[in-house]
């Protein structure tokens, strides 16, 4: 699983800052969160092939998280996309693209199977059987969620060398299922534990969008592998993070120490900072695993 940043300023817009946008990759398939303005052109910098993407998870309906989604469709259209994409977002979301694209005369050349968010409560909204999609309430002007992304445990690798010649397919299957094998011609059994190797382990990813201080979504993002938050102020604004439903560095930290989690990014600066050395420091100094969000850096988590 790797996540990369395409985003890490805030709604005022910033020359060298773009809002929010963060590409998930999973195996061979894109998950993208959250879509700013030009987010199809950082896909483009990034020569991401669009055929690769699935899934676009929208975490609420401010500007700076969802303005460049309407032309990226319209963009995956007009180079004749067949297959579907699955959209998730806020209940409105759908109803905005419909307007856009019915004022344009847009027909798209695929499906978007919509499917609403709802922000009253931990729910599963997609299981494709490599991965699912969680989301979870954050507190916020708007409706918003987080999300939890969990990459499921891979099959157990197969030790090939260590079977006899023309072994039956079906019985390759179950072993790399983790299950023992009974050969009724040989009179055999082939244990898992013998014949294959730990597959890789589950992997969990938690998105957590703009959001005021919140630990009622610890329970949901416990001991994820990897979380982004928000962390919009650092300390000495945190009445003004409090009066707009942000997050400070600190409180980030404060999460993520919390929920046990592996590493932590922050991003979503607000205009106001030109460097974010005191966002990291003052992370570090409750969470030592925190890093800093950068435009186009790729982390990978293992």
């Amino acid at each position: 699983m790797k996540f990369t940043v395409f985003g890490i300023g805030s709604a005022t817009p910033q020359l060298d800052k773009n809002p929010s946008a963060f590409l998930v990759q999973i195996e061979n398939e894109y998950i993208l969160i959250d879509c700013g303005e030009g987010t199809q052109y950082r896909l483009l910098e990034a020569k991401i092939k669009h055929t690769r993407l699935k899934t676009i998870c929208i975490s609420h309906l401010h500007g700076d998280h969802y303005f460049g989604l309407a032309g990226l469709l319209s963009s995956l259209s007009l180079n004749r996309r067949k297959e579907h994409i699955t959209l998730i977002g806020p209940p409105g979301l759908i109803d905005i693209l419909n307007l856009q694209f019915k004022s344009s005369g847009t027909i798209l050349s695929f499906e978007l199977n919509f499917i609403p968010t709802d922000n009253s409560d931990h729910k599963r909204l997609l299981d494709n059987g490599v991965f699912s999609i969680d989301s979870f309430p954050l507190i916020h002007r708007v409706p918003t969620t987080g999300f939890l992304i969990t990459q499921k445990a891979g099959l157990r690798h197969l030790l090939a060398d260590k079977l006899p010649e023309n072994f039956p397919i079906p019985y390759i299957k179950k072993l790399k299922e983790g299950a023992d094998v009974y050969d009724e011609m040989s009179g055999k059994t082939f244990l898992c534990s013998e014949f294959t190797s730990e597959g890789e382990p589950e992997k969990k990813l938690a998105y957590c969008s703009d959001t005021a201080y919140n630990t009622s979504m610890i329970p949901v993002i416990k001991d994820a592998n990897f979380m982004y938050h928000e962390a919009t102020f650092t300390s000495e604004l945190k009445s003004r993070a409090e009066k707009t439903q942000h997050s400070t560095a600190a409180q980030a930290a404060e999460i993520a120490q919390m929920a046990n989690i592996g590493m932590m990014v922050i991003g979503h600066f607000s205009s106001r900072y030109k460097e974010f050395n005191t966002h990291l420091a003052e992370a570090k100094e409750v969470f030592e695993a925190t890093f800093l969000a950068e435009e186009g850096k790729t982390f990978t988590i293992i």
